[in-house]
């Protein structure tokens, strides 16, 4: 019989309702990790609807009446001022926070925002349109950031076209203030699951961010600003929901499924159990709260695997260190020149300095800039690509734009003086590269020390094996290289010919396709069989069901998002490494990713015995 609403558990009660509501799944991106289950709070969803800044302009029969020209640029110049103010003190509320509660990378992209609002060309262009079109100071700001935002979207790069969709948030937040609208947006009193058409991280910034369960939002994408934030304060984000305005109403039962990338929008009873379950697991270690974080992981025959963490920022040191890492894997320094104008030396060399002495004497490998593709500097947004995932981007940017690469790797080496650092560069494809890097890196090394400026004594050289070109020439790379760092990432990408970040193919990103096992296989023996280490550091290395073939190809090292350092190591100190060979050999012989998942699966399950795991599938993506 099927229950009735007063059956129904209280979370799934629809207020007032008499009769249950039917159960839908909406598809997205997951950009955090995570699961969040609560009722919805909708963020300004009349302002947008009224300011309708993602709608094309209407035309209107009405005559146009007489404008004020300079009373409406003087109201388009106070809102971006009182906007810029707004901006401003949330800044400096985030760099000068505890450090616990510190999110310096969400500053310089307020930075950012900031800029924007002082933008002259936008400005110059608004006081255009009201003179020429005799417009109202918001309609004239909403037509002038449309244009703007237009611009950006005919560059055939995804981190342009999101960052058009934050340009165009930015706008909404301007026009409504001039239409008596503005302000800090209404905010939830209890903990909810926030929904948006789109956000910027001024919006979160604005809220009580322990109100806030978990994001989602129509717009967005895996390199918006605002998935970014989400990571940093470890909120569960699916960006890019389809159909999200229409299919879910304010103060109604979801969850965000941001392991998977999905939003249940009125689970069924048993969904809403198996996934408090999952997310209570998911939150059951603090950093720092777990006594078995700082333990070391080896497997039950004795192999030492060592856990790293990957981050963005030097800051991100402490939450490694807070979770028990024994270094840090990957730094993604590319970061740093995409939330500012281009770093200079002395900047770049303060932040690594940071990262590397506060990890000693544990290791900090940095990864040089991967820039290109999907991820653009203001300096070189300009440049066409047909195809930018196949173009200028990574070690190939670099060894272009020498003057840029020199500066980061005279940074590099000078912070290796302060403790243990290593270099790697992305997207190698073949030896060739790889040594035009190493020349540049040694001619570096030279000039420092005529210079007489203190530098690492030695420093490892890592190549990045991310395209089906550098697993064929894996053996040769492993004699030029110190080591290797599998990017699972790119090479799922490339080995299976799939871009992630597209919603109708995404499905076929598969981790456990047998394809990519038998690629990271013999990366991994040509490392072997050279005598240089092997790391991992894509999602990968965070997902239980890769685990068992990870450490069955060899891997010495892994390296995650910091929290979920314990529960990875935790995994693998239940594994036996001779029974992961076996299993890699057999899933290397299956036709599909689902036969492997389920070679994976048994095994975990086997291994664990009645200990669940912390995380069912900690990365969905990763899952297939």
């Amino acid at each position: 019989m099927k229950p009735s609403e007063q059956d129904r558990p209280q979370a799934l009660r629809t207020p007032g309702a008499k009769t249950l509501q039917p159960r839908r799944a909406l598809e997205g991106i997951a950009v955090s990790a995570g699961i969040a289950v609560g009722r919805t709070f909708w963020l300004n969803r009349t302002a947008r609807l009224k300011t309708g800044i993602d709608a094309p302009p209407l035309s209107s029969p009405e005559p146009k009446r007489p404008v004020d020209y300079p009373r409406e640029e003087k109201r388009l110049e106070i809102a971006l001022a009182e906007q810029r103010a707004e901006f401003e003190a949330a800044e400096q509320r985030l760099r000068f926070a505890p450090m616990e509660a510190s999110l310096p990378e969400q500053a310089e992209l307020l930075e950012i925002y900031i800029m924007f609002c002082r933008d002259p060309r936008l400005w110059e262009s608004a006081c255009a349109l009201i003179r020429r079109e005799s417009l109202r100071a918001e309609d004239a700001w909403e037509k002038a950031v449309r244009l703007a935002a237009e611009d950006l979207q005919k560059i055939n790069l995804p981190y342009l076209r999101e960052r058009s969709e934050e340009i165009m948030a930015l706008g909404s937040r301007v026009a409504a203030r001039l239409r008596g609208a503005g302000g800090t947006p209404a905010a939830p009193s209890s903990q909810k699951v926030l929904l948006a058409h789109d956000l910027t991280p001024a919006d979160i910034l604005a809220l009580e961010p322990q109100n806030i369960l978990g994001l989602a939002t129509e717009m967005g994408g895996l390199n918006s600003h605002i998935g970014i934030m989400a990571r940093s304060l470890h909120l569960p984000c699916v960006l890019g929901v389809t159909g999200l305005d229409e299919a879910v109403e304010e103060d109604c039962p979801v969850v965000v499924d941001a392991l998977k990338g999905r939003i249940i929008v009125y689970p069924d009873e048993a969904e809403l159990k198996e996934y408090e379950q999952l997310r209570a697991r998911s939150q059951a270690h603090a950093p720092g709260t777990d006594p078995e974080a700082r333990l070391p992981a080896h497997t039950k025959d004795g192999a030492p695997i060592l856990v790293y963490g990957n981050i963005e920022s030097a800051d991100d040191v402490e939450r490694v260190k807070a979770w028990g890492g024994e270094g840090v894997g990957l730094y993604r320094t590319e970061w740093a020149y995409l939330a500012r104008s281009m770093p200079e030396e002395e900047a770049l060399y303060a932040d690594y300095a940071k990262a590397v002495s506060g990890m000693a004497p544990h290791r900090v490998v940095l990864r040089t800039l991967d820039l290109g593709a999907d991820k653009r500097t203001g300096e070189h947004a300009g440049l066409e690509e047909d195809n930018p995932a196949l173009g200028l981007r990574s070690i190939r940017h670099s060894l272009r734009y020498q003057d840029i690469f020199r500066r980061q790797l005279r940074a590099i080496l000078r912070a290796g003086a302060l403790g243990r650092a290593a270099v790697m560069f992305p997207l190698v494809s073949d030896p060739e590269e790889f040594r035009l890097a190493k020349n540049i890196l040694e001619e570096t090394r030279l000039d420092l020390a005529r210079q007489r400026i203190p530098q690492a004594e030695t420093l490892e050289v890592g190549a990045m094996i991310e395209l089906p070109s550098a697993v064929l020439m894996a053996p040769a790379l492993a004699r030029e290289a110190d080591f290797f760092s599998l990017g699972t990432n790119d090479l799922i990408q490339y080995v299976l010919g799939v871009d992630r970040g597209n919603k109708y193919v995404s499905h076929l990103y598969q981790a456990l396709h047998p394809a990519v096992l038998q690629a990271a296989r013999l990366a991994a023996e040509a490392a072997i069989q050279a005598g240089i280490r092997i790391c991992v550091c894509g999602e990968m290395a965070s997902d239980p069901l890769s685990l068992p073939f990870l450490l069955g190809m060899g891997a010495h090292e892994l390296s995650v998002a910091p929290r979920f350092i314990p529960a990875i190591k935790r995994i693998i100190r239940h594994m036996d490494a001779g029974e992961t060979r076996a299993l890699l050999r057999l899933a290397c012989e299956k036709s599909s990713a689902a036969q492997t998942k389920t070679l994976a699966e048994e095994y975990i399950n086997r291994r664990m015995g009645t200990e669940t795991l912390p995380f069912n599938g900690i990365t969905g993506r990763a899952n297939g």
